[in-house]
């Protein structure tokens, strides 16, 4: 019958244990900061990985990183052969098997959808909810207990910070034309200038049916505060001559 050692658990919350969590505390937070301001860039941008995306992947990864500098300090900083009777296979080989498995998962998640994107952050935090499984999985409680909350603090409040910051917002345009007109890109991409967007370069694509044109691309906002609403854009093209029908919303890409 197993027998556990009087003060086995313990172990677990020792001064030593706790000293190097607070390590880990220390990584996790640098590599939060470092991914959120890499992930602001592509949300300037109107990319559809943004600030929640890479400050997950990036927290997640450095806690599967640095955990590897301390074996000594895994299961308790106890030796299992010692306490049991069995030498363990090597825990690294296990870490790696289930971060490429779970990254196949995320990537079930992910959607696209014309221009549009979306799953990433969903993608993003199944994978760091797997290091937070690593990290218990060792005994690294009080880093696992962080992560889960930096996790889903930034779930849920990175977006709002996201909204609050200079960005350049991107907008996905179907116009549909009718039969014989011919459209000029200089003039769609003046007219995107004249409402603050800027037609992004080589997203244009062009559809011919019989004698009918359908030109989808992406305008992004010079400035997300002074461009033009969907609202308002929707209302013009409707005015505009040649455009028979079209399609407005927001691009993540």
């Amino acid at each position: 019958m197993l027998s556990v050692p009087n003060g086995f658990f313990a172990n677990y919350w020792s001064p030593q244990e706790l000293a190097i969590n607070l390590i880990v505390f220390s990584n996790l937070f640098g590599a939060l900061l470092l991914g959120l301001i890499v992930g602001y860039e592509r949300t300037y941008h109107g990319r559809a990985a943004g600030m929640r995306t890479y400050g997950l992947v990036c927290m997640a990864s450095c806690a599967v990183t640095v955990i590897v500098g301390y074996p000594a300090f895994w299961y308790g900083g106890l030796s299992v052969a010692q306490t049991f009777g069995h030498s363990p296979p090597d825990p690294t080989r296990v870490i790696q098997g289930i971060v490429t498995g779970v990254g196949f998962l995320g990537a079930g998640v992910i959607m696209k959808d014309g221009f549009n994107i979306s799953g990433l952050t969903t993608a993003a935090s199944i994978w760091s909810s797997s290091a937070i499984g690593i990290l218990v999985g060792i005994g690294f409680y009080s880093a696992a207990i962080l992560l889960t909350i930096l996790s889903a603090a930034l779930m849920m409040w990175a977006a709002k910070l996201e909204q609050w910051l200079p960005s350049r917002p991107a907008v996905a345009i179907t116009l549909c034309f009718r039969p014989g007109f011919t459209p000029r890109e200089e003039v769609l991409s003046r007219v995107a200038s004249e409402r603050g967007y800027q037609v992004a370069s080589g997203s244009f694509q062009i559809h011919r049916t019989n004698d009918r044109e359908e030109w989808r691309y992406v305008a992004i906002a010079l400035n997300k505060d002074a461009a033009t609403s969907l609202s308002t854009l929707a209302a013009e093209l409707g005015q505009f001559d040649g455009v028979e029908a079209f399609h407005l919303s927001h691009a993540r890409n």
